[in-house]
């Protein structure tokens, strides 16, 4: 059957959607509801939805509308190799990173999957000569520290993968080096990094895929500076993330380069070189795969057609229920973990630069919504910022918690009757049934409306696989929205024009308003 690429606002569901009524949760939440209500996620986790505004009806209609727009037939073409990229005119191969779903994918007169593994292997290789001391810096001494160079895609991912481990590492006995991020071009970016590591016993990544990002070479520019201030040869210090054809490759200032390729976008390559780099040096090649392993297991069930054994695509299709039917704007990712405190920030980036589109893969206007805007932090320091307005606000915000029912570390402390880990847990219950019930009161300050909705995803423990499985779910969520209403998620050309105006500006070719601007920083 060859696939349709339709307007959401095309398709018979979602005339079908608008007119079913919204379960109010103030009404329908029941012990037997919450135990319904909730899919099997990989790793041991589930994704639970009893506390979202569907109900068997609309639930149905969901169905409908991904068999109507073809979700997973569109997640096959993908995983098949087809051109789903049409703005860049590329294949969209990130999975291919952590597993084979379908048929083998040939681009370049490559065997793509194996190219991926080829890599992983070199990195492992690469890292374990690392952590046995075979190869060290000038003087012969091990390195203790990864700092990775990177912005965008090649920072955030990362980052919050590696502080959602690093902890867990230390505990488990295979934590083998800190890692440090410089990602900003602000100066006191780099300065601060720089001035906080033992700059001699540190190995530098520098990640551009190619190899001509601005705010990268900036700051690969700034280290190599502070290495030579120290008597240091940069060469026998950096390593690159890079395509084949770029000017990193294979070039005498990196103690070697590994390789990604043009089909794997920024918000989508943790778990390819750009994370598997900084993460194998962090914690060992083993830990990474395992990571990969978690990714590959829930990649599998988003392959699933029946919506209500595939999270990853309940998820999304509720998501688009809640924006394009009950028209909520924004969606608040909550993790009840402070190890994940980044995670939300890599998908402010994961979403909103992957459906923040006005036109269709086709270059045409929508008449509709497409992606939320994302925002987040851990709880339960969110409860004392911004859940005064999540409660009591004009606005109703959808919410995401995640939460896990062990710490990773296994240290805690018992007071008043409960462990502090207890207390994390009661918090984040308590939280999606104040959101769903509300509470009446004569004063109405005091007053809370409630159906408010919210899902959750839980989990015994955050350990590697975990880690993946959250990250999997999340990149399959959005692909699917975007598929929903046509969009093509995988370009970023909303990003393009700054660049282009900031090299105006560098270059003195500015006039009017830009020279104005320009002004008041005296460029």
């Amino acid at each position: 059957m060859a696939i349709k690429w339709i307007n959401y606002d095309q398709l018979d569901a979602s005339a079908k959607l608008a007119s079913d009524t919204p379960a109010d949760l103030t009404k329908v939440m029941t012990a037997e509801r919450v135990g319904n209500y909730s899919v099997k996620m990989a790793a041991g986790m589930d994704y639970n939805y009893a506390a979202k505004n569907v109900d068997d009806t609309i639930l149905k209609d969901l169905q409908k509308l991904s068999d109507e727009a073809g979700l997973i037939e569109k997640f096959e073409a993908l995983y098949n190799g087809e051109v789903i990229n049409t703005g860049e005119k590329r294949l969209v191969l990130h999975h291919l990173t952590r597993g084979q779903l379908g048929s083998k994918v040939e681009c370049d007169g490559t065997d793509k999957r194996a190219f991926y593994v080829k890599q992983q292997e070199r990195i492992a290789e690469f890292a374990n000569k690392v952590h046995a001391g075979e190869i060290v810096n000038e003087k012969g001494e091990k390195f203790t520290t990864a700092v990775q160079i990177g912005i965008g895609g090649s920072d955030l991912g990362p980052r919050a993968m590696y502080l959602a481990l690093e902890n867990w590492a230390k505990v488990n006995g295979c934590f083998k080096m800190g890692a440090q991020f410089i990602s900003n071009v602000d100066p006191d970016d780099a300065a601060g990094v720089l001035a906080n590591i033992d700059v001699a016993h540190s190995i530098f990544i520098l990640v551009s895929k190619s190899g001509t990002t601005l705010e990268t070479l900036t700051n690969e520019a700034f280290v190599k500076d502070a290495l030579k201030k120290a008597g240091l040869d940069p060469a026998k210090h950096m390593i690159a993330v890079t395509s084949e054809t770029s000017p990193l490759a294979g070039n005498s200032d990196y103690l070697d380069a590994f390789f990604m390729d043009d089909y794997i976008g920024g918000r989508y390559s943790s778990t390819s070189a750009v994370g598997g780099a900084v993460l194998s040096l962090a914690f060992g090649p083993d830990i990474f795969a395992r990571f990969l392993n978690g990714a590959a297991e829930e990649d599998k069930l988003a392959t699933e057609k029946d919506v209500l054994k595939n999270p990853d695509l309940l998820d999304a299709l509720i998501g688009v229920y809640e924006r394009n039917v009950l028209g909520y704007g924004s969606t608040a990712v909550l993790p009840y973990s402070q190890a994940m405190s980044r995670f939300p920030a890599h998908l402010q980036q994961l979403d909103m630069e992957s459906n923040g589109k006005s036109v269709n893969r086709f270059g045409e206007p929508v008449n509709y919504v497409t992606g939320p805007v994302i925002f987040g932090e851990p709880g339960t320091n969110g409860q004392h910022s911004f859940y005064q307005l999540l409660h009591q606000g004009t606005d109703i915000i959808p919410l995401q918690f995640i939460g896990f029912k062990e710490s990773q570390q296994g240290v805690d402390v018992d007071i008043q009757g409960s462990t502090s880990q207890k207390k994390l847990c009661a918090n984040v219950v308590a939280q999606i049934m104040a959101f769903a019930g509300g509470k009446a009161d004569e004063n109405k300050n005091k007053n809370f409306a409630g159906n408010r909705p919210s899902s959750i995803i839980v989990g015994e423990k955050l350990t590697p696989e975990a880690l993946g499985a959250l990250l999997a779910h999340f990149e399959n969520k959005v692909m699917f929205q975007g598929f929903v209403w046509n969009l093509n998620s995988f370009d970023q050309e909303g990003v393009q024009l700054g660049k282009v105006l900031a090299k105006k500006v560098l270059a003195h070719e500015t006039d009017g308003a830009l020279k104005a601007y320009s002004d008041l920083f005296e460029i």
